[in-house]
């Protein structure tokens, strides 16, 4: 009997020993378990986080175009105003071939908005494509560089009161043309990716607009009859038909025919959302109207003793202005 009792009491001891191991090894194999959920988790929310991510071209409009510091004390805390001209569109933008210099009608402008704010004047050249962009991105602080107002531009960037008239014409070989139907089938330049390229394609459906990266190359496509005539705002090819009257080798060959096909109005640009830095602009721009320095610099650039002489008309600098004859 004793003999068989402890036989008893050691089998149980044996099971007690097989079973203690599989108990305690259930936390183990749970413990996985329970964690895989929670390492997973992140795993099906990231597609959910990254969604919002990839929707970034309409949401990344505010962030580019909306400045995260305020730009008018910015500049006077550096003591800078950068400005983006144009580099080769007299007498709008230019370089002094001499004294290498930035100089022009709008040139004009930002050194008296650096003045009036009692800082240096910077200036980067930029072309039609690259000027919203860089001042967009920041690189600049201000866009002086004969830029059209259009309802498209203002989805992008802020626009300052007009403070240019113009309207777009052409630039072509004397005596070619003498009205619009003429056009057809003929080759065009002008400045890629301006309001000009637009306004051409819809103006002369059958005609070829050629682009160029800037008026002068198109200037010398013309002279090179690879193309029948430029076109763009009439303050610009004034401009450039100056330069061809200077040589002696193409004087008298070019016009800029009576045919305009557009009016149009310049703003200066500024950052979307800068309100601060706009309304300084547009106050120092009244300013010049009132005090007569905006006419100044209108005569100095296009007056009758200039080198691109048009009329300013009855254009002036207001709160409220809009394109009329």
């Amino acid at each position: 009997m004793k003999r068989t009792t402890l036989l008893i009491f050691i089998a149980l001891a044996l099971v007690g020993a097989a079973c203690g191991p599989t108990i305690s090894d259930k936390p183990v194999v749970v413990t996985p378990t329970v964690d895989k959920p929670v390492a997973s988790a992140p795993a099906v929310d990231t597609p959910t986080v990254s969604k919002p991510a990839v929707v970034t071209p309409a949401e990344d409009k505010p962030v580019v175009s909306t400045p995260t510091v305020n730009t008018l004390a910015s500049i006077k805390a550096k003591g800078v105003l950068v400005a983006g001209v144009r580099g080769t569109a007299p007498p709008f933008g230019t370089v002094n071939p001499n004294t290498k210099m930035n100089e022009g009608y709008d040139v004009d402008f930002v050194l008296y908005l650096a003045k009036k704010l009692g800082v240096k004047a910077e200036f980067r050249i930029v072309t039609a494509v690259n000027r919203i962009p860089l001042l967009m991105d920041g690189s600049i602080d201000i866009l002086a560089a004969a830029l059209t107002i259009t309802p498209e531009r203002t989805q992008q960037i802020d626009f300052s009161h007009a403070y240019f008239m113009t309207g777009k014409k052409f630039l072509a070989p004397t005596g070619m043309f003498k009205s619009l139907i003429e056009f057809n089938g003929k080759k065009v330049g002008t400045s890629r990716g301006s309001t000009s390229e637009r306004v051409m394609v819809a103006v002369l459906p059958t005609a070829e607009i050629v682009p160029f990266d800037d008026y002068p190359k198109a200037v010398v496509a013309l002279q090179q009859k690879k193309i029948h005539a430029v076109a763009t705002d009439e303050a610009i090819l004034a401009g450039q038909l100056y330069l061809l009257e200077k040589n002696p080798a193409t004087r008298g060959k070019f016009e800029i025919p009576d045919l305009r096909v557009s009016t149009e109005l310049y703003g200066l640009g500024i950052r979307k959302g800068d309100t601060n830095f706009l309304e300084f602009v547009n106050k120092t721009l009244i300013e010049m109207e009132e005090s007569g320095e905006a006419k100044a610099i209108f005569q100095r650039w296009f007056g009758r003793n200039s080198e691109c002489p048009i009329r300013r008309g009855g254009f002036t600098i207001t709160k409220n202005v809009s394109p009329t004859e």
